[in-house]
């Protein structure tokens, strides 16, 4: 069976028209700085502080935190979606739970600042759920449905290891690779170009 590409998915922000506009000016569109392994993405040459808060228990002190220069990722969505790593969102204060992209009701909430403005969102900020991206004829081929949950095994000289609960995300509009965020990444030295092998 073939391996797939496994793929970092560092911080990044998707935003809707209307906050892009807030943040960089009315009128504001993204401008593509490269694109990404899934057809019609890219990552833009726009960029935005995160924001969040931490309260000294002893005191309740709010002290504001901020991730400054993440990149926003295109084209716009009809939402908008934080998507950090877990260090990340322990650093900047904010409860992001382990979510799959979309599913943002009762997600964390952070600001957004852009040179023009600024947003805050009282959801949206998650821990993405790593996913393997497959085409239908993909999902035949490796004998997975849209939303099976499988493992993806890493092998390497230092840390080779399986990640579970790995969801399975179907669709024509896909190319097949799977995304793990940073600390994922780091935990088994997933440098360079990296494959997987896919267990059930």
């Amino acid at each position: 069976m073939k391996e797939i590409l496994v793929e970092t998915s560092a911080r990044h922000v998707h935003v809707n028209q209307e906050t892009l506009e807030i943040l960089f000016g009315k009128g504001a569109e993204l401008t593509v700085k490269k694109m990404l392994s899934q057809p019609g993405q890219f990552a833009s040459d726009q960029k935005v502080d995160i924001v969040g808060y931490k309260i000294n228990r002893a005191t309740g002190e709010k002290t504001e935190t901020r991730q400054k220069g993440v990149s926003i990722l295109g084209p716009c969505r009809a939402f908008n979606q934080v998507e950090l790593s877990a260090t990340d969102a322990r650093s900047l204060g904010i409860n992001a739970p382990v979510r799959e992209s979309g599913d943002i009701a009762g997600s964390g909430a952070c600001k957004l600042v852009g040179p023009c403005g600024e947003v805050e969102l009282t959801e949206g900020a998650i821990v993405a759920k790593r996913h393997i991206h497959m085409t239908p004829k993909d999902a035949e081929e490796f004998g997975v449905k849209n939303g099976d949950i499988v493992g993806i095994e890493i092998c390497n000289d230092v840390r080779s290891l399986i990640f579970k609960d790995v969801v399975v995300r179907v669709s024509e509009k896909f190319a097949l690779a799977c995304h793990i965020d940073t600390d994922e990444s780091n935990a088994a030295m997933a440098s360079g170009l990296v494959y997987g092998r896919l267990v059930k």
